[in-house]
């Protein structure tokens, strides 16, 4: 994508939760409002849900082609949560920050370290938190997917999700799905022009000083 006609590198948008606390929700609202953004589909070893579509919500594979991936270092990162295994293949989203195009993520703590590690310049990190604990478990059985064992299973992980909040650039208090939107949208306004993001820059600079 081009900014003025200036060429500019695409950045990875990470969005991080306990489970319920309304990334998800933050992440699909910003994808039908922003067409410079692609969704990253990680790979899972979890079983498909009905409402879920394979391809588009993940890309549905067995153990065995999983830790193939893993070998052949296929992944920028993966993580184990819940019992089962995630990851993000490197090669789409390598592709689309090429060609300007920024990447949304919806991953946990372990999958942000990783690409930190790996990628931090081209890396944007927020951390939704919900209002409140109480709130946070209303909204986990207002989905009616999971059983109770796993939502409490959630709830006792969520202490520890939450602790890595410092690790985050941004940290968001989701009390309103629209405003939260719109606070994302506006970090995503200014972290694209970052001067080291645009890579034509310096040659558009050259054009003004020549008088072009």
């Amino acid at each position: 994508m081009q900014q003025g006609g200036i060429k500019r590198r695409g950045l990875m948008l990470v969005l991080s939760s306990p489970s319920g606390a309304g990334k998800t929700t933050i992440a699909r609202k910003l994808m039908a409002l922003d067409e410079n953004l692609v969704i990253s589909v990680s790979a899972t070893t979890r079983v498909k849900r009905p409402s879920e579509t394979d391809g588009t919500h993940y890309h549905f594979v067995g153990e065995d082609r999983f830790k193939a991936m893993v070998d052949s270092g296929e992944f920028l990162e993966h993580a184990t949560v819940f019992g089962h295994r995630y990851g993000t293949q490197r090669a789409p989203v390598e592709a689309a920050l090429a060609q300007g195009r920024d990447v949304l993520f919806d991953i946990d703590w372990q999958g942000t370290q990783q690409l930190a590690e790996k990628a931090r310049k081209d890396l944007v990190s927020v951390f939704v938190l919900p209002p409140s604990t109480a709130e946070l478990e209303r909204r986990l059985r207002s989905r009616a997917q999971d059983p109770d064992d796993v939502v409490r299973d959630r709830m006792a992980k969520a202490t520890n999700e939450v602790s890595h909040w410092a690790e985050y650039d941004y940290i968001l208090v989701n009390n309103d799905v629209t405003e939260s939107v719109a606070s994302v949208q506006s970090i995503l306004r200014a972290e694209r022009l970052r001067r080291e993001r645009q890579v034509g820059l310096s040659d558009f600079v050259e054009t003004l000083r020549e008088g072009r």
